[in-house]
């Protein structure tokens, strides 16, 4: 058994927020919770009263106090949380009103934009007050196509202060993307960008949303926000819907108000990647959203008003919504726009130490890229506030955790975590009183009854199998839009086990009761009746210096199925049998015989969402000459083209 990479000290323990809630839970209560297991277990068989307690202990703000907490609480779906209960989520993000930074907004150029607690709040006021003129009420969709910069935070704030629902995409997002997502939503108001950069390319947006606007009769409004096309005119697209320009849309100043709308009311709509199909709209809550992200901040991540929190997303990913959650504890978010290897691999690094960023997320691919470029930011960088380092989108090897201790920082809590669009918050993720495994996500989040379920539905530890939620929690969307019925709703998640969430991760329980995932269910492998899961096969390949990453599909053959591995590699370098052999030398010592590809062959790129994840399904369409429904939701989807009519896939 391995031993722990990192393990807080008593102080570090007693200083947490985690361990403040349990003192404060046992003193309230009457009970003996001796630790995170115990407080875990109480919080599941109790839920009533551990949300109840979320409320209280955060300060949560009912305009209308519920009736009750739970009814109907063993129905999945069907539970009712806080009936009766209204607040305003955009409250609860601005209930900090002073000097102290909310936001950092850097572009890829460098140039910084800070914004105090008290301009933000002038700023959603003027907004608000536009957006109302602009007939906005409750219930109407605002929509963004922008990028991760204060416009979009301010934009949200706004509209959901008048109880309004948000829904964004970035503008890498290609057009049958957003019209895919927005037509479906009919927003009255979209904010959107003229122009960006990214890798050092300026990219005019012009054409693209003169495309989308045309396919969105539902607009009134079109708020344009020039950023870096600083020559965009309201002229450009007034023929098409009103247009202005954000600086002249709005003046900051006032205080705003807030619409109380009911806890379930909805907040946001988010996205399925849309790989398969036109992607679900899936609707989140007011109320459940704001609790669970105030205990993920709060609680799991050690998150207060003293930190500074940054994590690398776009807004067309979930990852923006739990971002800006931050500014609920209080804390100053640092907004990212632009490639985080932009002029150079350790830009974030420098982000890290420029602005003190005491909370810092990326994705697993960023750091095995970071390793993979030879970075050491311990010898490079003052990261001396770094506290907590978050990754997801892809699952962290172990070696990705041991670079990081080694390389980056020794003592920092290190969290894996995961959870997703479904249910825009996590599962399973970090926690600042437990030990840190190599490879494992540290525990189940609190409230959140999850369980890892063989083929039969039997809980099963230390195997592989399909993780699942056996139980209510608040943060289960309200539904998807349009979906009267719920039938695509209860298909999507409870289908495969009647009244329990199945989340679609294939995962391990382990005996420190952390979780390991090993891909998603959906791109398991099945080489004779062995199931597989995908980053087992990764983590591996990730050993070998000559590969930056890579993607392993199944492919029908002769009756069964066989493991197909393509790899990119570094500039120069040529897959070659040497090469192969090492390849599989490595997965066949670490792993087992059953996952060593019967095929591997070298591609350009891999194909990705636009929030960065790879997609093994589209993949695995392509190879057996089966159309991808629906590339659009790609960022990149001519790598598909890699992978057609392989020579190496016919024999």
């Amino acid at each position: 058994m391995s031993a722990p990479l990192w393990t807080p000290t008593p102080d570090r323990i007693a200083a947490s927020r985690m361990d403040g809630f349990r003192r404060y839970v046992e003193q309230r209560h009457q009970l003996e919770l001796v630790d995170y297991p115990a407080l875990h277990a109480w919080s599941i068989e109790q839920r009533s009263v551990f949300w109840q307690a979320i409320a209280d202990y955060f300060e949560v703000r009912f305009t209308t106090p519920p009736t009750d907490v739970l009814l109907n609480g063993e129905a999945m779906p069907g539970a009712q949380w806080f009936p009766g209960a209204t607040l305003n989520f955009a409250e609860h993000l601005l209930r900090r009103r002073d000097d102290h930074p909310a936001l950092v907004a850097i572009a890829e150029d460098g140039h910084r934009e800070q914004f105090s607690y008290a301009e933000l709040s002038a700023h959603v006021a003027g907004l608000q007050r536009a957006l109302r003129e602009a007939g906005v009420v409750a219930g109407d969709r605002v929509a963004a196509f922008m990028p991760n910069t204060w416009q979009t935070v301010v934009g949200m704030l706004a509209a959901t202060s008048l109880g309004a629902v948000w829904s964004s995409c970035s503008p890498d997002f290609g057009t049958q993307g957003v019209v895919d997502r927005f037509g479906q939503i009919e927003p009255k108001v979209l904010i959107a960008c003229a122009g960006y950069q990214y890798a050092g390319k300026q990219i005019d947006l012009t054409d693209k949303l003169k495309d989308i606007l045309a396919q969105l009769p539902s607009l009134e409004r079109l708020v344009l926000v020039p950023y870096t096309h600083a020559e965009a005119s309201s002229a450009d697209f007034a023929s098409v819907v009103p247009t202005s320009l954000w600086q002249d849309f709005y003046q900051p100043g006032g205080e705003p108000e807030f619409v109380a709308v009911p806890f379930g009311h909805p907040l946001y709509i988010l996205y399925s990647s849309g790989t398969t199909g036109v992607p679900k709209c899936i609707v989140h809550g007011t109320g459940g959203t704001l609790l669970q992200h105030l205990k993920e901040h709060g609680l799991h991540t050690d998150l207060g008003p003293e930190d500074t929190l940054f994590y690398f997303t776009t807004c067309g990913w979930m990852m923006w919504n739990w971002l800006v959650s931050g500014l609920a504890v209080g804390a100053t978010l640092v907004l990212y726009d632009g490639s985080p290897f932009e002029p150079q691999a350790q830009r974030l690094m420098d982000l890290i130490e420029a602005e003190g960023i005491s909370v810092f997320g990326t994705s697993a691919r960023y750091i095995a890229a970071l390793e993979k470029a030879g970075c050491k930011p311990r010898e490079t960088h003052q990261l001396s506030r770094l506290k907590t380092l978050l990754s997801t989108g892809s699952p962290l090897a172990p070696e990705g955790f041991e670079y990081v201790y080694r390389e980056i920082k020794a003592d920092l809590c290190l969290s894996s975590i995961s959870g997703g669009t479904d249910i825009v918050s996590c599962f399973a993720l970090g926690n600042p009183v437990l030990p840190v495994w190599p490879g494992e996500l540290q525990c189940a989040g609190l409230g959140m009854a999850v369980e890892v379920w063989d083929e039969q539905g039997k809980r099963v530890y230390g195997e592989k199998g399909q993780l699942v939620c056996t139980r209510p929690f608040p943060s289960m969307p309200v539904g998807f839009w349009r979906d009267e019925h719920g039938s695509r709703f209860h298909k999507a998640y409870f289908a495969r086990f009647p009244g329990v969430w199945a989340h679609g991760d294939y995962a391990e329980e382990t005996p420190n009761g952390g979780l390991i995932i090993h891909g998603r269910s959906d791109a398991v492998l099945n080489p004779g009746g062995v199931r597989i899961g995908t980053a087992e096969i990764y983590r591996q390949v990730e050993k070998v210096d000559e590969v930056l990453e890579s993607i392993a599909v199944g492919q029908h053959w002769q009756g069964d199925e066989r493991i197909v591995l393509a790899v990119r590699l570094r500039d120069g370098v040529m897959l070659d049998a040497a090469l192969e052999q090492r390849i599989r030398r490595v997965i066949r010592a670490n792993a087992t015989p059953r996952h060593v590809p019967a095929r591997i062959f070298a591609v350009a790129d891999i194909p990705r969402t636009v929030s960065g994840k790879i997609v093994e399904v589209a993949v695995r369409e392509t190879i057996h000459g089966r159309p991808v429904k629906n590339t659009d939701a790609l960022a990149n989807p001519e790598a598909l083209e890699y992978f057609r009519d392989r020579p190496e896939l016919a024999s």
